[in-house]
């Protein structure tokens, strides 16, 4: 009889047990329109960018950026964007991680800003490159120093013996660069430049009829400036 009632409590979704089959959600009534966006990519998430962090989300900066190696297999992780305009949106690792690897092999990457709390999503695809070392370094400078210190002691992606062998590794850089004193940016550490090819504003509607519009590039950087394709894609 207790198996059974296991069995049964198993089976009956609670706080303890949650069934993802029965959540549901309704977004919001408002669309999005081709007439509604700008005339780039860019700019558009300019706009819902400002919106986002009006709203109050958190870390509206997180991205899940998506790689793959030589052999195409995928992997995915949150990394935080700490600028974008024309050019494309950048962000900052170390060069030796699984993603620094992956990109060395495979230029190709996907970004995914998932703004669920707007019921909205932007997804790009497109190509990762370094940035300049200028760049990377006027970054560097403007983390806190414990970030700074934290570049150096993780060796990205690779097995740590122990929580207290990357700690003691930290506690060393802290003692060579006390608080106040310049660190320099690793030469393994610095910023990719991701361009874009084609970026898709998600609008989540009601019934599951949500709306998807696409830019997709067009043109050749070596005929000046890009131009930008729209078109809507079925939810």
């Amino acid at each position: 009889m207790l198996q059974d009632e296991a069995v049964h409590s198993a089976d009956t979704p609670s706080p303890l047990n949650p069934d993802p089959s029965s959540m549901r959600a309704h977004y919001r009534a408002e669309g999005l329109a081709e007439s509604d966006l700008a005339a780039s990519p860019y700019e558009q998430f300019a706009y819902w960018f400002k919106e986002a962090t009006a709203a109050g989300l958190h870390e509206p900066n997180a991205m899940v950026v998506s790689t793959a190696d030589a052999a195409g297999r995928p992997s995915s992780r949150t990394v935080l964007l700490k600028a974008f305009d024309e050019r494309g949106f950048v962000f900052f690792t170390n060069y030796t991680s699984r993603k620094g690897r992956d990109l060395a092999e495979n230029p190709h990457v996907s970004l995914l800003f998932p703004w669920h709390a707007l019921a909205r999503q932007v997804i790009v695809n497109g190509t990762a490159a370094r940035i300049g070392r200028d760049e990377t370094a006027a970054y560097f400078r403007t983390r806190p120093h414990g970030s700074q210190l934290g570049a150096w002691a993780s060796d990205q992606s690779s097995t740590v013996a122990s929580r207290a062998e990357l700690e003691r590794s930290y506690e060393q850089l802290a003692a060579r660069y006390p608080e106040g004193e310049q660190v320099p940016a690793p030469p393994h550490w610095g910023g990719y430049r991701v361009t874009a090819e084609t970026a898709e504003f998600w609008q989540g509607r009601h019934n599951r009829l949500h709306d998807r519009l696409r830019y997709v590039r067009e043109g050749s950087e070596g005929g000046g400036a890009w131009s930008w394709r729209m078109e809507r894609l079925a939810p």
